[in-house]
């Protein structure tokens, strides 16, 4: 069970103590209204937290929570088709659950989880495949075909892919590694924000 608490308050700046298995850009979750923040300082047991929300009403003592994960968004069908704020955060769906102004520490998935999309195959069992290669589409808009790729890292052989409708969550295909490690595949992946996206060639 975690420890950390809020030490000091400057402003969106917070300092926790007691925090423990931290790492640089890790994303916590501050006080008893869950606040979005990142650590970007780390000293001993002590963190510097760099808070994405309004801080009124934040005290020392309060806890933190740390998610262990860097700040990351989710990619996937649904993407293309939705506006964002700065953390990934539909507005839409904002709007409609907390009314023109955004309460504080709300969490919205940046895609509907409950919605079904029809993965289209374009590639067999058995290929051959490595990261960033298609494998399948889902046809997101009239106009918006949603490719379907393998994530970066990922190079193997494609021993199952399966047609049908899926959720953003849910797997279509899995890769076995060079290394005989098997990995699922989804409709959607997560990246680290801080992290460029690869490219095999610019436009």
């Amino acid at each position: 069970m975690s420890n950390a608490i809020i030490s000091r308050i400057s402003g969106s700046v917070v300092v926790a103590t007691g925090i423990e298995e931290a790492q640089m850009f890790d994303v916590v979750r501050i006080g008893d209204l869950g606040l979005l923040g990142e650590i970007i300082r780390l000293e001993g047991n002590k963190a510097t937290i760099q808070v994405y929300e309004d801080t009124t009403g934040l005290r020392p003592g309060e806890k933190i929570v740390n998610t262990k994960r860097p700040l990351s968004i989710q990619l996937g069908p649904g993407l293309l088709t939705s506006i964002y704020d700065g953390i990934q955060r539909p507005l839409d769906v904002l709007r409609n659950k907390s009314g023109d102004f955004i309460s504080r520490g709300i969490f919205i998935p940046a895609l509907d989880q409950q919605k079904k999309w029809e993965f289209v195959p374009t590639k067999k069992n058995g290929e051959s495949v490595s990261q960033g290669e298609i494998i399948g589409e889902v046809q997101e808009t009239p106009l918006i075909k949603h490719k379907i790729m393998i994530p970066y890292g990922i190079h193997g052989q494609l021993l199952e892919i399966k047609e049908g409708k899926y959720t953003v969550n849910e797997n279509v295909a899995k890769v076995r590694t060079k290394s005989s490690t098997m990995v699922d595949i989804g409709l959607s992946n997560w990246w680290t924000v801080r992290i460029p996206r690869p490219v095999s060639r610019k436009l």
